[in-house]
């Protein structure tokens, strides 16, 4: 069996803390990534071609002033 010194076990652990830190880290950004796309395209964001159809069912014709001012309200919401 190979014997080490103190500071090349030291090293060995330390190196494979930072290993393990760094694959835990990105299996995060890669999971959330995944969350996050899926999250849009279940729940995209709303836009005026959105709304236009929604008046549009109601059996409604918006002006471009009523989408707009929607659309306003809406970023002022977040």
């Amino acid at each position: 069996m190979i014997e080490l010194s103190g500071g090349a076990l030291a090293g060995i652990i330390i190196g494979l803390i930072i290993g393990i830190g760094f694959a835990v880290g990105l299996t995060t950004f890669f999971l959330t990534k995944k969350m996050f796309e899926k999250q849009l395209k279940e729940n995209p964001p709303i836009n005026e071609k959105m709304i236009r159809v929604m008046f549009s069912q109601m059996g409604r014709k918006a002006s471009e002033t009523q989408i707009r001012q929607i659309m306003r309200s809406m970023k002022q919401q977040k």
